[in-house]
This record gives structure tokens, C-alpha cells and sequence, in this order.
């Protein structure tokens, strides 16, 4: 058993130290799929794990990708450069207005699709509105970095913006209608405290004004709406609203109608993937474009890196980790709720910001499942857990995949953030914000639902 121990602790932190190195750009999926035959070669996941293991991402998996492939339809529409246009509009050339524009697109899009997606669909749009806007570099990094840290956070309130989230979920038995009722309030009023807590961190390098956004309105329409405007779809101004308020209400009601399909205990995944094929029609009749382009485009690999990880975290359940952390973390659990809340959510933070929120959301997830708590306790305590991985990870940028790919997106349009520029922002948010959240949802439980 010790030597499994080793060895397990080994392929774990070597595959974590290939994510967070990514040699030559190498996809996380890969490394993360290495760690996982070894620990699957050497017998220390068997097959009837394997199958567990499915049971338990497999839902989740099937509706992130079928949000992913809502996102990659949307962006085929130009939806996300429209709303870049109506943000700077809204903005009316005030930089303080643009910083909230911009934490509410961010939170928005996280909620309607999912963390990695927003910051997928978000930095390169914003990326080139501030360009366009002709910011300098310095003055662009506070609305990037602060978009960036709310996109990721926003992640908590709904457990279907997130894939470590929804395979959490299936682990503690929790539908995604309750982890919604427990949650949205606290977790929400938290990113609302955050958001102004940056606004007070970053406010002194905001520009006070902005140029005029008519010349941009004018570059996005002539270069991202040729197609929509052969089909006589954006001939003005009124018939792009209109346009995109009917694919935003789609999106909207699909979403809903998850929360919809848990309550009354219908499949969420169902739903998702009828809500993918309904708008890939309405693009193929509208736009004349294939539905298969969606095979190229969806980033696959996140089944791939999902199943992977579980995989490295149930090896490391079954070599004793989840039982050494019971015997530590148990007896200030039994100390009650609030104690309890903070330990986990506290534990799951510094997990993350060593490992990667994925791992240590499943490993404190499965700790909680070993604890034989009362179902009330566990779900609070789970939601704690959610907290510490969406929020608290985001001290240092390897606590999640999100913000991993965010620093990737930005090497590549050549803006250069150090862990200096992060930290200096994330050490004066991320921790405060945690224990607030932490405490509101506390508050919450106690006064709705005991």
C-alpha cells in the first residue's frame, strides 16, 4: 500500500506540474490522460471505478459541451461583438462605466455558459474593443484582469456554469435546482462585493474618459457581420438588436428550462444537447452554415481532461488520501456549521491555489461524502467547498484551468501580465471575498432553509 501511496502522489504531482508548465502549449487533456492510464494500468482504479467514474461525469461532461457549442454557434451569429458594441455604447465614454459594464458582461456570460467559456468568449472581445478604443497597455490590464477574475468567480452561483461543479454535484446527490436555491443569493451578493472591491483596488489606473464609439461600431459592423448582412439580417442598426435579443432570449429560456428539467428530475444533459441542435437549425436556415463545423470547433478535450483528472483523484481516494484528510478535517467539522464551512471552503481555497481547483474540489468533495454527516450539513458544507474553488482559487493564476487559459489568450495577442500585476490585485480581493462569501452563505442556510 505504501508504495501505491508513492506512487500515486508522483503521477499526481508530475501531471499537475505538466498542466501548469504546458511544454511547447500542449493541451492540458494530455498530461491529464497520461497520469490517468498509469494509475489505471497499475490497477489502483478498477474497472467497476471506471464505470463509477462515468456515471458521475458523464452527464456533466455532455452539458458543458453542449454549452460550449451554444457559445462557438453565438459567436458564428457575431453576438459577442454586438454586445461588445452596446458595452462601449452604454458606456458613454466614461472609463468608471465601462469597469462595470464590462464585471457585468463577465458574470453574464459565465451564467449563461460557463467559466471557461466566458473567458474563451470575453478576453479576445475585449481585447480588441479596448484596442479599438485606443487604450494604452497599462490602461487596458486593470478592465482585462478584473473581467478575467469576475468571469471565473461567477462560476459559484449556478452549479451548471462550471464541469467540476455539475460532477461535484452528482457526487453529493444535490440537483442543480437546489444548489441554485442555497446558493445564487449569498454567492451573488459576494461577486457583488468583490466587483466593488476591485473597483477601489484598480480604480486609480481606469481612464476617466473614453474616445467616441461610433468609428467602432462602424469597424465591427464591415469586419464580423458580412454574413448576417448578405442575409439582409443587419441592414441597420434596429434589425442587429433585434436580431440578437431573439438569440439572447433563446439562450435564456434554454437555460431556464435546465433548472426546469432538475426540478422535476428530468436529465439536465437532455436538455443542453436539444438546445444545442435547435440553434444549430436555426443557423443552418438563417445562415446557410453546416452544423458540421461544430465538430472542428468544440474543444473535445475537456471530456478527455475531465475523466482524466477523476480518474488521478480516485486513485489518490483509494491509496488512504480522502482518509487521512477525514481523521484531520472531522472533528472541527462536528464543531458545527459555521466552523465546519469555514475549514472546508478554507482547505479547498489553498488546495486550489497549490493544485488546481479541479482536484481539490473532487478531493474535498469526497471527503465530505466519507464524514457520514446529515444531508442538510453536507450540502452547506459542499457549497462551501464550491466557494473555495471558484473564489478562493483564484489567489495565484494556476488555482483554475480559467485562469490558465486566460494568460494563454493573452501571450498570444502579446499583452503581458506578470504574477506581480495579478497578485497585486488578487492578494487584496480573493481572500476577503472568500471568507465574506463564506459567512453570507452560512447566514443564508441557516436563515432559509433550518
Amino acid at each position: 500500500m505504501t508504495i501505491q501511496i508513492i506512487f500515486t502522489s508522483i503521477v499526481f504531482l508530475s501531471t499537475m506540474l505538466v498542466i501548469f508548465w504546458r511544454p511547447k502549449g500542449i493541451n492540458e487533456a494530455w498530461p491529464a490522460a497520461v497520469g490517468a492510464i498509469l494509475i489505471i494500468v497499475t490497477g489502483i482504479v478498477s474497472r467497476v471505478d471506471l464505470l463509477d467514474i462515468f456515471g458521475k461525469i458523464g452527464g456533466a461532461s455532455v452539458t458543458i459541451i453542449s454549452t460550449i457549442v451554444m457559445a462557438v454557434i453565438l459567436e458564428s451569429f457575431g453576438f459577442f461583438h454586438w454586445a461588445a458594441i452596446k458595452l462601449a455604447a452604454c458606456s458613454k465614454q466614461s472609463g468608471y462605466r465601462l469597469y462595470w459594464n464590462i464585471q457585468l458582461l463577465c458574470f453574464l456570460m459565465t451564467l449563461l455558459f460557463n467559466n471557461d467559456g466566458s473567458i474563451l468568449i470575453t478576453t479576445p472581445i475585449l481585447l480588441l474593443l479596448l484596442k479599438n478604443l485606443q487604450l494604452k497597455t497599462a490602461q487596458q490590464i486593470p478592465y482585462l484582469l478584473s473581467g478575467a477574475l469576475i468571469a471565473t468567480a461567477s462560476s459559484a452561483p449556478i452549479g451548471v456554469s462550471n464541469i467540476v461543479n455539475l460532477i461535484a454535484l452528482k457526487i453529493v446527490d444535490m440537483s442543480l435546482w437546489m444548489h441554485t436555491a442555497m446558493m445564487f443569493v449569498p454567492a451573488t451578493i459576494g461577486l457583488i462585493f468583490m466587483s466593488t472591491l476591485m473597483f477601489f483596488v484598480v480604480r486609480k489606473k481606469l481612464p476617466k474618459t473614453l474616445p467616441d464609439v461610433v468609428s467602432i461600431e462602424n469597424v465591427f459592423v464591415k469586419k464580423y457581420f458580412k454574413k448576417l448582412q448578405q442575409k439582409r439580417l443587419f441592414n441597420n442598426e434596429k434589425t442587429r438588436t433585434i436580431f440578437m435579443l431573439k438569440i439572447l432570449i433563446f439562450v435564456f429560456f434554454m437555460r431556464c428550462m435546465l433548472f426546469v428539467a432538475s426540478y422535476i428530475n428530468v436529465p439536465v444533459e437532455i436538455v443542453a444537447v436539444l438546445g444545442s441542435v435547435a440553434l444549430l437549425i436555426w443557423r443552418w436556415i438563417q445562415l446557410g452554415i453546416s452544423p458540421w463545423d461544430i465538430l472542428r470547433k468544440t474543444p473535445w478535450n475537456i471530456l478527455v481532461f475531465a475523466f482524466s483528472m477523476y480518474v488521478i483523484i480516485y486513485g489518490l481516494h483509494n491509496v488512504g488520501l480522502t482518509e487521512l484528510l477525514v481523521s484531520w478535517s472531522e472533528p472541527i467539522v462536528n464543531q458545527g456549521l459555521l466552523s465546519a464551512s469555514l475549514l472546508m471552503g478554507g482547505m479547498v481555497s489553498l488546495l486550489s491555489n497549490i493544485f488546481n481547483n479541479h482536484p481539490a474540489l473532487m478531493i474535498g468533495t469526497i471527503t465530505l461524502t466519507e464524514m457520514g454527516i446529515d444531508p442538510i450539513t453536507l450540502k452547506t458544507i459542499y457549497l462551501a467547498n464550491i466557494i473555495g474553488s471558484d473564489i478562493g482559487s483564484l489567489l495565484l493564476p494556476i488555482g483554475t484551468l480559467a485562469s490558465l487559459i486566460w494568460f494563454h489568450i493573452l501571450r498570444k495577442h502579446r499583452i503581458e501580465i506578470t504574477w506581480r500585476d495579478y497578485m497585486s490585485v488578487s492578494f487584496k480581493v480573493i481572500p476577503l471575498t472568500t471568507i465574506v462569501t463564506l459567512f453570507l452563505l452560512y447566514f443564508w442556510i441557516h436563515l432559509v432553509f433550518n
